[in-house]
């Protein structure tokens, strides 16, 4: 089966993603793969302090994931896939890619400020040319009506 992989993060350009995956993978019956990426940072403590940190991000993470997780259920059919990684998250998304070769597009929102599309989505266009699946980048701005009527 054929997944649409979506980074989870605190952006709001991640919901269009996300909406994007679902409505994608439910018309062509595939899945979609949430990842999430804790980034290094977050834990530099004591090795107690760092694990208690871990396990608070995770448990935020697995609690965001359910609302989503939900929503596809429910509205769509499709029953989403959590990934939790730790690390720098442009080697983390292009490390699951090559770790899951069921995933078929990579699905990214664009952010809207005045800053550009945001950080992920310009570092992994500059790689696009040379990696394994196509980019999807929906942007942030993307009614869910017009989302819908696209997919």
């Amino acid at each position: 089966m054929r997944k649409f992989l979506v980074v989870l993060d605190d952006s709001r350009e991640c919901l269009n993603a996300m909406r994007f995956a679902a409505l994608r993978a439910a018309k062509t019956g595939g899945g979609v793969q949430i990842l999430s990426i804790i980034p290094p940072e977050e834990f530099n403590y004591w090795a107690g302090v760092a694990d208690v940190m871990r396990a608070e991000a995770r448990e935020r993470i697995e609690a965001h994931f359910e609302v989503f997780a939900k929503w596809m259920r429910s509205g769509h059919q499709v029953e989403p896939e959590l990934v939790i990684r730790e690390g720098e998250p442009v080697a983390e998304i292009l490390a699951q890619i090559k770790d899951d070769a069921e995933i078929g597009v990579l699905v990214l929102g664009a952010g809207t400020d005045k800053n550009g599309p945001g950080k992920l989505v310009t570092q992994l266009s500059k790689s696009s040319g040379t990696l394994p699946i196509p980019i999807t980048i929906v942007p942030g701005e993307m009614s869910k009506e017009r989302l819908e009527s696209i997919t």
